[in-house]
């Protein structure tokens, strides 16, 4: 990102339990949203993700198009989950402003945004797993946040694999989630309806198509 001040969404996150896990479960679960962020750089309209490893058991990537924010959660989410036996982690949004940033990664990055997304991760409760804070966030887009949070809260592995495709960018369809996973597309779908995934995947969109969802 380079030039003025732009707007941006910041998600940081620290991984659950990875003090009482071995190293490495905390390898392997960074390694999971490392690759998860690295996709996410192929979404239309979005650029680097630049993400970064903070304090060991931290992490933090940069959205350039701040609609993202609420699907890129659910994602990272999802792909912990779904891998199985890994380390899930909490997730704080940061919507606003970002300078210019230097360098491959985050670690020169300043903004509102990241001031934001930093002080949410750290006022979160140990039960809570998202969060999100900034000058433009208002109470639909909290509202949005918690219902998602009931959702993931009750996923299966197998769900949150599902959910993980069925969110992605290209939408997906049934077939093409149980071709990917080796399995009936009626096996498909109710992997995705106990995910509460139509639901989310509205959710998804409402917020990427409304602009009173989307700093500006």
């Amino acid at each position: 990102m380079t030039g003025d001040t732009s707007i941006v969404a910041v998600l940081s996150g620290d991984l659950i339990g990875s003090s009482e896990a071995p190293p490495k479960d905390t390898e392997y679960a960074i390694k999971r949203i490392l690759a998860t962020a690295a996709a996410m750089e192929k979404w239309p309209g979005n650029g680097p993700t630049r993400f970064t490893r903070v304090r060991g058991d931290g992490w933090q990537f940069i959205l350039s198009n701040p609609a993202y924010a609420l699907r890129a959660s659910l994602t990272v989410f999802a792909g912990l989950i779904g891998a199985k036996d890994l380390l899930h982690t909490r997730i704080a949004i940061g919507l606003g402003a970002a300078n210019p940033i230097d360098g491959p990664d985050l670690s020169s990055a300043s903004g509102a945004a990241f001031e934001s997304s930093g002080h949410a991760l750290d006022a979160m409760a140990t039960s809570d797993r998202f969060a999100i804070a900034g000058k433009a966030v208002s109470p639909l887009h909290r509202a949005i946040i918690a219902l998602a949070e009931n959702h993931i809260g009750r996923w299966t592995p197998e769900q949150a694999e599902a959910a993980f495709i069925y969110l992605n960018t290209t939408d997906p369809t049934l077939k093409d989630i149980g071709q990917t996973l080796g399995i009936s597309t009626q096996a498909a779908h109710s992997r995705v309806t106990g995910a509460g995934g139509q639901a989310l995947r509205q959710a998804v969109k409402y917020w990427e198509d409304q602009r009173d969802l989307v700093p500006c």
